[in-house]
């Protein structure tokens, strides 16, 4: 049996929490948590999700995106705008405000993507990513497969 430090499972988990926690100290830095950046960087790469498809996408209960997009509205970053054609679901746009905030998250991210792959080699992090993208594959469609069975 294969030791814990080096069970794939076990690594990557590591390597996430550990990555969370770097994230989750440089958002407190500006004053945000990194739920709040999430929601930030989803709006601006798909503008005009609604609160029930954004809680899908980071995982966490609708109830819970609209109180974090209460914060942001309040800060002035985001603002719900009524559906074209069901008034029951507002839709999520960026707003100028939060300009500033993307270009920290940017940062952020850049400083944190240079902490994770320091000392990795080139060709090693490319074999890397291309291994953790089929991982990624493997158990999207693991997980399509339960649902429509």
């Amino acid at each position: 049996m294969e030791s814990l430090e080096r069970d794939p499972l076990v690594v990557l988990c590591d390597v996430a929490r550990l990555v969370r926690t770097l994230a989750d100290a440089r958002a407190r830095e500006h004053g945000m948590t990194r739920a709040l950046w999430m929601i930030l960087v989803r709006l601006d790469r798909q503008p005009g999700m609604s609160q029930n498809e954004l809680a899908t996408l980071i995982e966490v209960e609708p109830i819970t995106v609209g109180r974090l997009v209460d914060r942001l509205e309040a800060r002035g970053m985001v603002e719900r705008r009524p559906d074209p054609t069901d008034r029951r679901i507002w839709r999520l746009h960026l707003k100028p405000d939060a300009r500033p905030m993307l270009k920290e998250i940017a940062k952020a991210r850049a400083e944190l993507n240079g902490i994770m792959i320091a000392d990795v080699p080139q060709k090693d992090l490319q074999v890397a990513v291309d291994c953790l993208l089929q991982m990624k594959a493997n158990v999207s469609d693991t997980r399509a497969n339960k649902k429509t069975a």
